[in-house]
């Protein structure tokens, strides 16, 4: 294929991802007041839906043209094309349906259910297609060694065979709970239970694909190497997000049901806007991934992360802590306390920073922080020193500690000898 091909045809895909968005948030507002009556799976609530279901996997289709358009034989570009456009279709396919069977008169819209079943499947195979090939393939769009190829394979046959299982598994849909499935073979039940199997495996296949490209990373070097860590650092994030909010579910249901449901809400929004990471990092690995040093995002990340979390609990102990001290004293709570504790917050934020900063480089940074504190000390020396032969030497060790080159060697100029004057004989 050639590049003038592959942009065009990439950049065609792109475009169909865009109209399929808008005509799936045309369909979704038109079906919002049932939707806000009889929330679907996949509701936020309200017109929020669109900002938080729709806009994060459009980065999918935009960089995936990026990518394709300007390395065509990496099917990286291509897989986020097709992740855009399977997701789009997933979420149209579910508006055209509720808005054929709740909204429009019936027979008006032609095949709701039929179209809504095949829609319920593209989801958990968009998911597949992210946490499989995606993490086989990158970054440079082949399998690290012939040893991944069944994976491959089985991961395809997976991917497929819970498409064609929840296709035919007979009983009601999902989001349609009313409407039975169209194409169910309801004489054979046995369908549902051997999909629920199949969809147990596409767990086990992300969890291999990610201990595939852990190898890569460690038996990479250089520009690989680099482009691993920015895939890494998104899914890192996505991770912790995801786990933040599901965990504590899952280990206490009773006692986080209902509780702080803004701040629930807020975590929930926020984790799946983190699913725009993903492609973002993608797309600066393979083509500008030069231009910013991840180690340095990494390390801010963790800095700045560590200095708010510590900033907040610090502000809130502090204003409760200033809060019963006033009722203590005065019988009645002051806006002196919230003053307060802001002014506290503003004068720790420095100190706190430089220490953070420091704690981050000692664990996880300890070369680059042994060097810089080994050059900090010779530059301080170097003002001082006199002697050549002393700083001759105190400076082959530093090129030895910060460097670790295999040689080491100085070359002194020797100094020109002093020229004659014309009238001397």
């Amino acid at each position: 294929m050639s590049r003038h091909t592959a942009t065009w045809l990439a950049w065609s895909l792109a475009t169909l991802s865009l109209l399929l968005c808008v005509a799936a948030i045309g369909l979704y507002l038109a079906t919002l007041p049932v939707v806000l009556q009889t929330p679907s799976s996949w509701d936020t609530g309200g017109l929020s839906a669109v900002l938080y279901v729709f806009l994060p996997f459009l980065a999918f289709p935009l960089v995936g043209a990026l990518v394709a358009s300007r390395r065509p034989h990496n099917p990286i570009g291509w897989l986020c094309l097709a992740v855009g456009i399977f997701w789009m279709l997933a979420i149209m396919s579910g508006s055209y349906a509720m808005y054929g069977l709740q909204v429009a008169n019936p027979g008006t819209v032609p095949f709701p259910a039929a179209i809504g079943s095949l829609g319920e499947e593209l989801a958990p195979a968009t998911g597949g297609l992210i946490g499989t090939y995606l993490l086989l393939l990158f970054p440079n769009g082949r399998l690290s060694s012939r040893r991944w190829r069944p994976l491959a394979w089985l991961s395809g046959a997976v991917i497929v065979s819970i498409i064609v299982g929840g296709v035919l598994t007979p009983g009601r849909l999902q989001d349609l709970g009313r409407v039975r499935n169209p194409f169910g073979l309801e004489e054979y039940p046995w369908i549902a239970d051997a999909a629920q199997g199949i969809m147990l495996l596409l767990p086990l296949c992300i969890l291999a694909s990610a201990v595939s490209l852990v190898l890569r990373f460690l038996r990479s070097g250089g520009e690989e190497r680099e482009q691993i860590k920015w895939l890494a650092f998104a899914a890192l994030i996505l991770g912790l997000g995801f786990s933040s909010f599901v965990i504590p579910g899952i280990l206490a249901p009773e006692a986080t049901r209902g509780a702080n449901t803004l701040w629930e809400n807020l975590l929930e929004d926020a984790v799946t806007l983190s699913f725009a990471g993903i492609p973002v990092a993608v797309g600066i690995a393979i083509l500008r991934y030069r231009l910013y040093d991840i180690d340095v995002i990494i390390n801010r990340a963790l800095v700045y992360g560590l200095l708010t979390a510590m900033l907040i609990l610090c502000y809130f102990g502090a204003v409760v802590f200033l809060q019963a001290a006033f009722r203590s004293l005065t019988g009645q709570e002051s806006t002196l306390a919230v003053v307060a504790s802001t002014l506290v917050i503003a004068a720790l934020f420095n100190p706190l920073r430089r220490r953070i900063q420091s704690f981050i480089d000692r664990r996880f940074y300890r070369r680059k922080y042994d060097a810089r504190k080994t050059l900090e000390a010779f530059s301080a020396k170097l003002r001082d020193e006199t002697d050549l032969q002393a700083l001759n030497g105190e400076l082959t060790r530093v090129v030895r500690e910060t460097m670790q080159p295999a040689h080491v060697s100085l070359w002194l100029r020797p100094e020109p000898p002093p020229r004659r004057s014309e009238g001397s004989s």
